[in-house]
């Protein structure tokens, strides 16, 4: 008997050195930098949802991505950059195939180590604009717009509700007092130079997010025409509030991306209908990757989110971006032959990214989003963007596809991607390989 049980201890112990290394080696690492908690949270909470939910929908359908189950760890940050360079570092031993920050002033700390780190920094439509520039940031990617391209869009939007004339309106910038929040301002100077109209800027303080009385007095003294918000977390839904407090014309006030939260509209009750945001994806649970995630995520009691909250806009949001990631994976995989893909394969996966209409009506997102395409040279895309309206209950698509204004967006961002490397006598120029076409 003893001889016995020695026998079988040794199979199984053989059996077991045998499976480990298969499963270590089969297996994707994406860690996620959230806030739930903080000032901040109202926003993040949703974001993290969505991102979460899309790859464990991957998990329990696919069993992963390409046969490599997806290792999901949260880190909180808080929105606070010393936290996310923390939880950085705190991972980075982890074999992670690439970071989400949430947050620009992370975004700014990481980038300089992704080179030396080997591990791509993924700052889905936010962080620096002028990393969108792959020559100069080979290991940074800003699909599917940046913030300069959104500033431009909403000067579109302006120009097309006012007859192809600007020239002497007045157009203010509300915004986070954070790098973040100052992102839009020298394309928008930019472009006040072109089309002849007067920027005023008002900037908030974290600390003032939801006292904005003496803000908002600012902006009816100086009879502003139109105004953007460049808000995040607890800012949106005051500045929504006090637009409609203040009386001023909420289908004027327009909101980046980040301040299209349904909770931020609905902050404004009855007065907020009419509240913009710009956005590059749908909301609604009507697509069948939403269904897709009810069924293998909420239905198995998976999910931390409310099953309502599927559809809206900032848990659409993170679903957009964990597709991202999934994508550059995929992708990986292809180029590589591998199903185990680390930091600089998915570098490749994120540079070579080409989601046509047809994947994403293979993937769910028929009607969902606009195609994204990523080359060596042009991390971003400078996609197209359109103008959502909150109709009392929800957002609804208020426009057509409008393209950014390329012709004044990419140079400033060679510019500035030119200036900032200038600024580090030690920043490595580019040596990476390119698979994707320029």
């Amino acid at each position: 008997m003893l001889r016995q049980l020695t026998l079988t201890a040794l199979a199984a112990a053989g059996f077991a050195s045998l499976a480990a290394p298969a499963v270590a080696q089969d297996t994707i690492y994406v860690p996620l930098l959230t806030y739930r908690t903080g000032p901040f949270a109202g926003s993040g909470i949703h974001i993290a949802n969505g991102m979460r939910d899309y790859l464990e929908m991957l998990n329990q359908r696919d069993g992963g991505i390409g046969g490599a189950k997806i290792i999901i760890e949260e880190c909180e940050t808080g929105y606070d950059t010393k936290k996310g360079v923390e939880c950085y570092e705190s991972t980075k031993g982890k074999n992670p195939v690439l970071y989400n920050p949430y947050s620009t002033g992370i975004t700014l700390q990481l980038i300089p180590k992704a080179a030396v780190d080997k591990v791509p920094v993924l700052s889905m439509a936010y962080g620096l604009s002028a990393s969108a520039d792959g020559t100069n940031f080979p290991w940074v990617f800003n699909p599917p717009v940046t913030y300069w391209d959104g500033a431009s869009v909403f000067i579109r939007h302006v120009l097309q509700a006012e007859g192809g004339n600007i020239r002497g309106k007045t157009i203010g910038l509300i915004h986070l007092d954070a790098p973040f929040g100052k992102e839009p301002i020298p394309v928008l100077e930019a472009l006040a130079k072109e089309y002849g109209f007067n920027l005023k800027l008002y900037p908030v303080p974290a600390a003032q997010m939801q006292n904005q009385g003496s803000v908002w007095l600012s902006i009816r003294r100086d009879r502003v025409d139109w105004i953007y918000n460049q808000g995040w977390g607890a800012m949106n839904p005051t500045a929504v509030k006090e637009a409609v407090k203040n009386g001023f014309p909420i289908d004027k006030l327009v909101g980046v991306w980040w301040a299209g939260g349904d909770d931020d509209a609905r902050a404004g009750e009855a007065g907020a209908k009419g509240y913009k945001t710009l956005n590059f994806h749908n909301t609604g649970a009507q697509f069948p990757v939403m269904q897709d995630i009810l069924k293998h995520v909420f239905d198995k009691n998976l999910s931390q989110a409310k099953r309502e909250q599927v559809g809206e806009n900032l848990y659409n949001r993170g679903v957009y971006n964990s597709m991202l990631i999934a994508e550059a994976v995929r992708t990986a995989q292809r180029l590589t032959g591998k199903k185990a893909v680390n930091g600089a394969d998915v570098r490749r996966g994120l540079e070579a990214l080409n989601i046509t209409e047809a994947r994403l009506k293979e993937i769910g997102m028929e009607g969902f989003a606009a195609p994204v395409k990523v080359t060596c040279t042009d991390h971003n895309g400078h996609n197209k963007v359109f103008v959502s309206q909150w109709d009392g209950t929800k957002y609804v698509k208020a426009s057509d596809w409008i393209e950014p204004l390329k012709n004044i967006v990419r140079p400033l961002i060679e510019e500035a991607a030119k200036e900032y490397v200038s600024k580090d006598a030690g920043w490595p120029k580019r040596t990476e390989a390119c698979d994707a076409p320029a």
